[in-house]
């Protein structure tokens, strides 16, 4: 699950994500002033739901009937399994082992697949699939594996370092021969990430209900269950309302509330083993747990469903890894919660022990071990943990959403930047109030614990067992550790955690049906999002035109070229789009300049703003035709459109200053082989000056020339053209040599390109499934697909285009 992101109050706006890691202490260096800071932030961030979840962990254990004796084994027994649990999941496995395998300072579902599909070429995202072939974004990956990376001179793609040999180069060859393996490996990241959407709805519900049920004690039996429904349900809907204001209005107070939590409830813990039972300690003996199975029999196998509860939350500390750092969550782990959490169960297990006279089941909950004098404040105190563990979960749904999108497994939605200072936060309306429906839906439904606590149980498993299938491959294919021990791991962590899924599993009529159901929709959605996403990308393969076609037009194209920047979207890395050849066919005029851009999301967290652009040629310098790649890490978010516009600019004027042509074969004599070689160009060293005289992308000495744009010309610019209408000027760093004639030329036309605007020509496609489909191939495509497509967000958007500006280009697909 992801979380809001700490926020660090000294960072100015902006701050790109490297500077950002680096601000919050990377690896290696880190001072501990720093670490102690982000260990204080992560209480509030990371721990909310972990901390809770005593409120329903022995509730949900002892509501399969199992008779508490005189004898206490049955609460021994719990306590021993709760014990074990906590220390064998969350701190052994997280903790020590898996916070490790993070990419580039990421964690969660999508960082471990992230990691293997480029371990192993295994990627079945059409970016993803063109980068394997290609090799284009190799430079990306070893910048941030830390490899040794060099500029060919030829042009030729960086190949990747350290692939290891063995048993990795065995499981790695597997996994790219074998189309199946990889469609597997797409499956499992899908499943733990539709879970972890699952418990968006399902940790809020429990979480609150938890926290709401101490009223039982405190009001009248038969009124109580009229008060805790409607109080829940009030909170629930004033938690996703205010969803859109984000948390870095309140986020300050978080860690404070959490650590409240974690105090008050081990100093009752320690209050409730001196004063009930101080021997209580001899449950951390394993032999307990036998014995409570062994005496409990199926109930006691059973409960195992509820006792799970207690790692709820655990795989946030992966998850949030990007916010913090590795040390700051394994320092926040096992000096306060870990501990925290133990005496916190503890306490609870000693009051059990000498209570043994329970009226109803509500009598067994967290609240009955709490003195009746503080039980108000420590109600209040719960009710606020509840909602700061609930609103990491939101936060984090939100994340996963963004990333399915970014990777092109989830229909594009409405992404709301809530602040301008922390990066990541954000808020995305239709999957939160479609989260409130489905929370209030199940806390409607169920109204006890017993259910929510079966239906999060299930959910909350399914991502660790996904979790550890992945791991033990990137012991293998990233580590390039021994496959014994990936066997070991995965015998011993998958062992635990299926005993606890069989146990989540078998109350599937109980309430463990309702992630299963949420979790089939949404995979549903992205399956079927995924096949019509790779279907549209394969039609646009096969239907692009020849670089002959465009030679044959000639540097006009056979139409009159007026003044202006012609931005074409296309999902093409290589080759001319089809959109271009209906367009050039209907319309008699075109822009000066054309540019094919490409928004390209590549598998890895983030991308360096200086390596985000990759800039090539088509045809000869005289027909004015560019390719642009843009960039995108699953956890970049995109700029606003003016500052993209002028760093396109830059970029493209970068790629003609420095000559990069030259080096992809691009002279004079046009090699159309050599056409999808692309160049990395960093926009620092050039800039771009206004009529008013503003900076735009300042960086170099100010003593440096300047290329500017003939006077105004009395050709109109194109009626799709809006843009500004300044005078631009490129300066040049001062120490670049000087450039020839043909380069200013370039340069001057580019400057004037820009005085006149920039139009954006976009897509609009309508897939259809081809005559001669299979029954469900039609339905898939021309029902579902397309009801996604109409449904969601346009491309304009993901890429920030002003409408005013936007040209679209009607086409049918037939795939």
């Amino acid at each position: 699950m992801k979380s809001p992101p700490a926020m660090d109050p000294e960072a100015p706006p902006g701050t790109p994500p490297d500077d950002e890691e680096e601000k919050r202490g990377g690896r290696k260096g880190v001072p501990w002033r720093m670490t102690l800071s982000l260990a204080y932030q992560s209480l509030g961030v990371v721990y909310g739901d972990l901390s809770t979840s005593p409120l329903y962990v022995y509730k949900a254990a002892f509501a399969e009937d199992i008779q508490h004796t005189e004898s206490n084994e049955e609460i021994l027994g719990v306590l021993s399994f709760v014990f074990w649990t906590l220390t064998l999941v969350p701190l052994l496995k997280y903790v020590c082992i898996v916070l490790r395998a993070d990419d580039h300072g990421e964690g969660g579902t999508f960082a471990l697949y992230s990691l293997l599909c480029r371990h192993a070429r295994a990627a079945l995202l059409p970016p993803g699939r063109a980068a394997a072939a290609a090799g284009d974004d190799d430079d990306l990956f070893d910048a941030g594996a830390g490899a040794k990376k060099a500029a060919p001179e030829n042009g030729n793609a960086v190949t990747l370092g350290g692939r290891g040999g063995g048993a990795a180069a065995s499981v790695r060859k597997l996994l790219e021969k074998h189309k199946v393996l990889q469609r597997v490996l797409l499956v499992l990241a899908l499943v733990g990430t539709c879970m972890v959407i699952g418990d968006g709805v399902l940790t809020p519900a429990i979480s609150v209900f938890s926290a709401v049920s101490g009223l039982e004690l405190s009001m009248e039996k038969e009124h109580h269950k009229y008060v805790e429904l409607p109080i829940a349900c009030i909170i629930l809907v004033c938690l996703f309302a205010l969803q859109h204001y984000g948390t870095h209005r309140v986020g300050f107070i978080f860690a404070p509330i959490v650590i409240t939590w974690l105090l008050c409830i081990s100093m009752i813990g320690v209050y409730n083993i001196i004063h009930w039972e101080p021997t209580v300690y001899r449950a951390l003996s394993p032999y307990y747990m036998y014995k409570f199975l062994k005496k409990t029999q199926r109930g006691g196998w059973m409960s195992l469903g509820g006792i799970l509860l207690c790692v709820t939350g655990s795989e946030a500390m992966f998850a949030d890894l990007g916010h913090f750092n590795q040390l700051s969550i394994q320092i926040a782990f096992t000096c306060m919660v870990y501990p925290a959490l133990i005496l916190a169960y503890m306490g609870q297990a000693a009051y059990l022990c000498r209570h043994h006279t329970m009226e109803s089941d509500y009598r067994i909950g967290f609240y009955v071990s709490v003195p009746e004098k503080i039980r108000w404040p420590v109600l209040a105190i719960a009710i606020l943990a509840a909602v700061v563990g609930s609103q990491a979960v939101i936060t984090g749904t939100f994340s996963m959403i963004k990333q399915c999108t970014s990777l092109g497994c989830f229909p594009r939605v409405k992404i709301v930047h809530t602040s301008a200072k922390v990066h990541g936060q954000i808020y995305i309306p239709e999957i939160n109030w479609i989260l409130m429906i489905l929370c209030l839906a199940v806390t409607i439904g169920f109204r006890d614990t017993k259910h929510l606590g079966n239906a999060s149980g299930l959910a909350v498993i399914t991502v660790m067992l996904v979790t550890t299938c992945l791991m033990s491959l990137v012991i293998v294919l990233c580590w390039h550790k021994s496959i014994f021990l990936a066997i070991g791991f995965i015998v011993f962590f998958g062992t635990i955690e299926a005993l606890y899924f069989s146990a989540a599993l078998i109350k599937f009529r109980e309430g463990a049906w309702v992630p299963i159901v949420l979790a089939f929709i949404f995979m549903l959605i992205m399956c079927i999002w995924h096949y019509g996403t790779i279907k549209k990308y394969e039609f646009d393969v096969e239907s692009k035109v020849s670089i002959n076609w465009l030679l044959g037009l000639g540097p006009n194209l056979g139409i009159v070229r007026v003044r202006g920047i012609g931005l074409i979207h296309t999902e093409l890395e290589t080759g001319i789009p089809a959109i271009f050849s209906h367009f050039v066919t209907n319309l008699p005029a075109f822009h000066q300049v054309l540019i094919f851009m490409c928004i390209k999301n590549v598998p890895i967290p983030h991308v360096r703003p200086e390596e985000r652009f990759l800039v090539g040629r088509i045809g000869p310098k005289e027909y004015r035709i560019y390719r642009c790649i843009v960039r995108y890490g699953y956890h970049d978010f995109h700029k606003d459109d003016m500052e993209f516009e002028k760093e396109l600019v830059c970029s493209i004027a970068e790629f003609i200053r420095s000559g990069s042509s030259k080096l992809n074969g691009l002279s004079d004599d046009f090699d159309k082989d050599e056409e999808q070689q692309m160049s990395v160009v960093r926009t620092g060293s050039i800039r771009m000056l206004e009529e008013d005289g503003t900076v735009e992308n300042t960086v170099g000495p100010s003593h440096a020339r300047e290329i500017q744009s003939p006077s105004p010309s009395p050709t109109p610019p194109p009626a799709a053209a809006v843009g500004v209408k300044k005078r631009v000027r490129f300066v040049l760093p001062a120490a670049s040599p000087k450039p020839n004639a043909g380069v200013q030329e370039e340069l001057q036309e580019l400057s004037d390109a820009r005085e006149a605007g920039m139009a954006f020509i976009l897509g609009h496609s309508h897939v259809k499934a081809k005559s001669g489909s299979s029954f469900l191939r039609r339905f898939v495509i021309n029902f579902c697909y397309d009801f996604l497509r109409r449904n969601s967000r346009g491309p304009n958007y993901a890429v920030t285009i002003p409408h005013a500006s936007t040209l679209e280009v009607g086409m049918m697909y037939y795939v």
